[in-house]
């Protein structure tokens, strides 16, 4: 065998270890989504609170991705990300924490949330981001109290937000039907990051009391243990 069909049947295997493993979230996921039914005890119910921490399940799900999770190389995803097992517009999305909302006018399927006095850390700001409220075309799931140009409504743990969707950002190209919540930081200047990079972004752990973090849970899928 060549050193380069080697290096391509290393990389295949690799691929394969790495994206079908059954003990990884990758392959749960997968099977979840198949079969949402077989797969409940994996499932945490919306508004659960995690023992004692700050903020309660925005949706109900499996969380299947994490914080730092690496799906290309290069690349550390920046959030957690929450399959109800539904159809799009099926499984609602509730704020986390009490802040103040607001939708960017050219938002579809996305809200961010200021929190003036971050619970871990009081003297900092904070946001939570919650996307992929709307259809595979692009048809917004958040309700309508939260109209595109919706700027600083205050809102409370709990509040309904929207649904779960599976727009990508193109139409037709949808993804898994999902929740994907990031904690974004401060510029100091009270705006928000980009959230796109992982840096601008807070390891939600203790924020949930879940091993969220894919540096320290590398394969499996986390569940409220006070439950």
């Amino acid at each position: 065998m060549s050193v380069a069909l080697a290096g391509i049947v290393s990389g295949i295997y690799l691929l394969y270890r790495a994206y079908f493993s059954y003990t990884s979230r990758n392959r749960a996921v997968f099977e979840f989504l198949r079969n949402p039914s077989a797969h409940q005890e994996a499932v945490i119910p919306a508004l659960t609170r995690c023992g004692e921490a700050p903020f309660i399940m925005p949706t109900s799900g499996m969380i299947g991705f994490l914080w730092g999770d690496s799906f290309r190389p290069g690349h550390r995803h920046q959030g957690i990300d929450i399959f109800g097992g539904t159809a799009a517009g099926e499984t609602p999305v509730y704020a986390a924490y009490d802040g103040f909302l607001s939708r960017l006018p050219k938002w579809t399927s996305t809200v961010i949330i200021r929190i003036p006095s971050d619970p871990l850390q009081p003297e900092r700001q904070i946001w939570t981001y919650y996307t992929h409220m709307a259809d595979q075309n692009g048809r917004s799931l958040i309700v309508d109290a939260f109209p595109p140009g919706s700027t600083e409504i205050e809102v409370s743990a709990g509040t309904l937000l929207g649904y779960q969707g599976n727009y990508s950002g193109t139409v037709g190209k949808p993804t898994g039907v999902h929740l994907h919540f990031s904690i974004v930081k401060d510029d100091g200047q009270g705006r928000f990051m980009n959230e796109l990079k992982i840096e601008n972004t807070l390891d939600p752990a203790p924020y949930f009391g879940l091993r969220l973090n894919a540096g320290k849970n590398e394969a499996d899928i986390p569940v409220c243990e006070s439950e």
